[in-house]
């Protein structure tokens, strides 16, 4: 054996792994950026694109690299997305959509499409409350006779980052802080805001997020959208854009910040609670799909980067057009089997539907169906039953962990004569899918387009056609989240920004923070419109009452006759009427009849409903007079802006509340008067001009 001292670079004695040990504990400062493999990185903000606007290069190693390692940081529960709730049903179109697309599943009206539609929050992890302050996802797997076309969104129509290069970083520094792993499921945190305070693209999206959208009332009262421009492509091949909508039926609706942080106490489950629950009564969730529809031709008039996943185009620009409906009818059988192991891919499409150049979709082309390899096992998590299209499947994949199938042929490989050429390669007119021919050009470089540059005019518009109720609750969520920051100089960044989206929300933000206004700066670039009355919820809520939940709160005595005629007039509108007592069982009417009661005081709260009703009934109202949880329960409701109605002989219990009888949004009156002036109020959701009590907090 030679006895040639060995090269210094793999000669390692005890002194040396010590200080090595030291460097990999060490917080990198002063150090360089490198891959894995000790690569140092000049640029990490952009994907290597052809072009400024071309498509992302899959000999991008550092781009691959960088999402791979992200992917796999999580089992078996999801890195984003963990806290998730589904259910089963189907899509209908209406008309025939093959002028834009020859998607199938787009063209019979008289077809129901199965699906299952998954909705999550994406900071937080499985254990997480439901009502926390975060974007929720909106995730659709159609079984389409084609194959399975998954439209994986979210409730808010833009995103945080514009290229997926910088999806890692988003995350890294929304979720808890490495060192102490808080909070959970909340972005009220020094690293998250740091990184917004560095990276201006995601202004807009910090709009969405601390506006009420951020905490919706139900998943079936939020809207979905594909976030990305994507493509509609014809028999002729001709391609166009396309981005996606789902409208509720039941009307946009949130809650306010007070509730949802009560809600994550006291029922962490609500948001899955409600979703179960409604499909079980037969209140199913129903949706409208919208497609805007961009002629190329036109995509550069419209004065909007199309590629850029940090803009919308407004529906006052491009109007919604609503082609059929989504409906869920069916709760899952077992959650881990379906909810849990259903894996959606942003790559499964269906021929007539197609990509753009998007850099923040074409990482997440590759980024979904790796982060499954992991999450599922292996390669054949397709072949679960949540996942198995109801289209045929040949291929020559096999083996690998978790196969299902089991090949019978003798030829695993193409081509081949040995099972006669089997499976064949199928053309367009046979269904095959043909990837839209596009002309590229241009150098590869990591770079992003001057396109992308205008970060403020869009979080603008969003904060301008907003009403002043829901600008004073964005106000006091940046106050709420900032307020948790430690450090001071991050506070100050976000400041300045905000002075460039809008001179009164960096005003009222920074006195909420002690800080001086920084000078307002009004966006440099305008967009095509100056307000989108469609970006508000309050403008277009509407919805009716179909699936409220009323309590009414009772005692011995009360005026039964009352109760049945008020309760009566809401079921007929779809509500869903719960009588709350101090204890389970019955309570005795006036009358002599005993009253079913459904909830007891101790287990539930006016946090849990849409409306408060107080029956009359001399020994009730007296009873509840004096009941201290029952005048928390009526106050909480009122300061939380919800319709409260007493009957005429009840309103000693408003007064005893500190309620005024003619505030906005209190009914009182006779059964008969009372129940219709009930649901009209109902249907308003919120009575925002109540001035003589301090405002809710957002």
């Amino acid at each position: 054996m030679s006895s040639q001292k060995q090269p210094d670079a793999v000669h390692v004695d005890e002194k040396s792994k010590d200080t090595q040990l030291a460097k990999d504990r060490s917080d990198g400062t002063g150090n360089f950026l490198t891959t894995d493999q000790g690569l140092r990185i000049e640029h990490t903000d952009d994907s290597l694109k052809i072009g400024a606007r071309g498509p992302t290069l899959l000999e991008d190693f550092h781009l691959r690299e960088k999402v791979m390692r992200f992917d796999h940081e999580r089992i078996p529960e999801r890195v984003v997305h963990a806290r998730g709730s589904a259910a089963h049903g189907y899509f209908q179109v209406y008309q025939p959509m093959s002028k834009y697309t020859r998607a199938g599943f787009l063209q019979d009206p008289s077809r129901k499409t199965p699906v299952f539609v998954r909705f999550s929050t994406v900071a937080g992890s499985r254990g997480s409350a439901d009502t926390v302050r975060d974007v929720r996802g909106f995730a659709v797997k159609f079984y389409t006779d084609e194959g399975n076309f998954d439209l994986v969104g979210n409730n808010i129509p833009v995103f945080f980052v514009q290229d997926g290069i910088k999806f890692p970083d988003f995350v890294h520094a929304a979720k808890p802080e490495p060192h102490h792993e808080m909070p959970q499921a909340a972005t009220a945190h020094d690293s998250f805001w740091d990184f917004v305070s560095l990276v201006p693209e995601t202004m807009h999206m910090v709009m969405w997020a601390m506006s009420d959208r951020g905490i919706p009332r139900s998943y079936r009262m939020m809207e979905g959208f594909g976030v990305h421009t994507f493509r509609f492509i014809n028999e002729q091949n001709e391609s166009r854009f396309v981005k996606f909508h789902w409208k509720p039926l039941l009307g946009v609706h949130s809650l306010v910040w007070d509730e949802a942080q009560k809600l994550a106490g006291k029922d962490a489950d609500f948001h899955r609670r409600d979703l179960w629950e409604s499909i079980e009564m037969g209140d199913f969730p129903e949706y409208e799909l919208g497609v805007q529809i961009i002629e190329e031709a036109d995509a550069q008039k419209l004065g909007i980067e199309l590629l850029d996943a940090t803009k919308l185009v407004p529906e006052e620009l491009v109007p919604v057009q609503r082609i059929g409906k989504l409906v869920l009818n069916r709760n899952p059988d077992n959650f881990f089997a379906e909810t849990e192991q259903v894996a959606y891919c942003v790559s499964n499409v269906v021929p007539g539907i197609g990509f753009t150049d998007d850099p923040l979709m074409q990482a997440r082309l590759f980024s979904y169906l790796d982060t499954q390899l992991t999450r599922l096992g292996g390669p054949n998590f397709a072949e679960l039953p949540i996942n198995r299209p109801v289209a045929p499947v040949h291929n020559h994949q096999q083996d690998g962990f978790g196969r299902h199938t089991v090949n019978t042929s003798r030829a695993n490989y193409h081509p081949n004569s040995l099972s006669g050429g089997c499976p064949f390669l199928a053309s367009q007119k046979q269904g095959g899918y043909v990837h839209p021919p596009e002309q590229v050009s241009g150098k590869k470089q990591r770079v992003r387009a001057e396109s992308f540059q205008d970060h403020y005019s869009q979080a603008a518009l969003f904060f301008n056609s907003l009403t002043p109720p829901e600008q004073e609750h964005l106000i006091d969520a940046c106050r709420f989240e900032l307020g948790k920051v430690e450090t001071l100089h991050i506070r100050e960044r976000v400041l300045e920004h905000f002075a460039k989206v809008d001179g009164k929300l960096a005003t009222e933000v920074a006195k909420g923070l002690g800080l001086p206004t920084p000078a307002a700066q009004p966006p440099a670039a305008k967009g095509p419109v100056a307000t989108s009355p469609a970006l508000s919820m309050e403008l277009g809520k509407g919805g009716g009452i179909k699936s409220r939940r009323i309590a009414v709160l009772v005692a011995d005595g009360v005026d039964s006759d009352e109760l049945m005629a008020v309760r009566k007039e809401l079921e007929g509108q779809g509500a869903h009427v719960k009588v709350i007592a101090k204890h389970l069982g019955t309570v005795k009417a006036a009358n002599g009849q005993a009253v079913k009661v459904d909830k007891s005081a101790i287990t539930t709260a006016s946090i849990e409903y849409d409306g408060v009703y107080i029956p009359g009934g001399a020994a009730s109202v007296a009873t509840l007079k004096k009941d201290g949880e029952a005048r928390h329960f009526v106050q909480e409701a009122y300061l939380h802006c919800k319709t409260v109605a007493a009957s005429t002989g009840a309103t000693d219990v408003l007064k005893a509340c500190e309620v005024d009888p003619a505030a906005p949004g209190i009914v009182t009156g006779t059964a008969q008067a009372l129940g219709k002036a009930f649901v009209t109020a109902l249907a308003k959701h919120r009575h925002w001009d109540r001035v003589d009590h301090d405002r809710v907090p957002a």
